[in-house]
């Protein structure tokens, strides 16, 4: 029997709406805002008037590509945290009136957890291998850098994090003193690919354990570039592609340096990534060349699961319906993971 969930996905700057029967994709549409590029980052305000704008023509859009009706939907999923709180609403109070006009089970998700286990999606008639439990897991995104260790679907436990800023952001913020466009992440990576990953060299945090610090990258590199400026006006035009390969080797070393070092502690082989910053080309390739050292089972997701998407939301929201994990009509969304155990205003 099909079980028919729609997704809603409105956490930052993207508003997504997904149709899945079980785990099978049936439609993924998203909505992107073009509006933030002006201003080098998202603005919150602007992001949840735009969120009001285009949640219905994308739901809209999702249903008629899956060729579902909204009387056939069983389950509405939607995205409770973390995020930007404006922008959560939109997409939560969507979420709670539609189910409740169409007769259909709630179900709230943690961003995160999604993220991961998008990973279980399967997008085509032909099923994919999926992580076997417990398996590790590389989060990493704009707002967020994760090493969880994934003991079953809703069993999860964060044994690294960064300390400070997430990779996505030290990718945004070097592109920004680069003078180039926002998002950086994504340009950065489109101008690294035939330049000198060792050109220039900058210092990697000795942070103990597992947990992840950007911030003295970024500063390094802020220096680095301010100091070259000074002997010459042009330094960054005349070496942009070879700086770009340069600041993203470091990152990229950084994440997989600890990577490695989990699955070494954990004793854990079966790797998974997941992320905006997952779609990045020199992170794929040195988890490729990780994979055949360590023996490793490698699951890197396809491009558009990476960034956030609603297809995660669903597969997500499905699970926790199998699981028998039923969601409070009255949970409210909340901006910081922590605060998602705080369920004091839940009635």
């Amino acid at each position: 029997m099909s079980v028919y969930i729609l997704g809603i996905e409105s956490s930052c700057d993207d508003t997504s709406a997904a149709v899945l029967d079980g785990t099978r994709l049936l439609s993924n549409i998203t909505a992107g805002q073009e509006v933030h590029r002006a201003y080098g980052g998202v603005v919150p305000e602007l992001a949840s008037r735009a969120h009001q704008q285009h949640i219905v023509p994308v739901i809209d859009t999702a249903l008629k590509e899956a060729k579902i009706h909204k009387n056939q939907l069983h389950i509405i999923a939607y995205t409770r945290g973390p995020g930007l709180l404006g922008s959560l609403l939109v997409g939560s109070s969507f979420a709670k009136a539609f189910a409740l006009a169409n007769n259909c089970v709630l179900i709230d998700v943690d961003h995160m957890e999604a993220h991961v286990l998008a990973h279980f999606i399967q997008n085509s008639d032909t099923p994919k291998k999926v992580p076997q439990f417990p398996f590790l897991c590389l989060t990493v995104s704009g707002g967020h850098t994760q090493i969880v260790k994934v003991n079953h679907y809703f069993d999860m436990e964060i044994i690294g994090k960064t300390i400070d800023d997430a990779a996505g952001e030290a990718f945004d913020k070097a592109a920004k003193i680069m003078g180039l466009a926002y998002p950086g992440g994504p340009v950065i990576d489109r101008l690294a690919q035939t330049a000198n990953p060792n050109a220039y060299q900058f210092p990697e945090p000795k942070i103990e354990g597992l947990d992840f610090s950007f911030s003295g990258l970024k500063t390094s590199f802020l220096y680095f570039i301010r100091d070259r400026l000074k002997e010459n006006p042009d330094f960054i035009q005349n070496h942009m592609n070879d700086l770009a390969a340069s600041i993203q080797h470091s990152i990229v070393n950084i994440l997989t340096n600890k990577l490695k070092k989990a699955s070494q502690t954990t004793g854990i082989k079966q790797i998974a990534i997941a992320g905006g910053v997952s779609a990045n080309s020199s992170l794929r390739n040195r988890l490729n060349e990780l994979a055949q050292t360590e023996q490793w089972e490698l699951y890197i997701p396809p491009f558009e699961f990476t960034t956030d998407n609603a297809a995660m939301i669903a597969v997500t929201g499905y699970l926790k319906y199998i699981h028998e994990q039923p969601s409070s009509p009255y949970a409210i969304p909340y901006a910081r993971q922590e605060a998602r155990y705080d369920h004091t205003n839940d009635r």
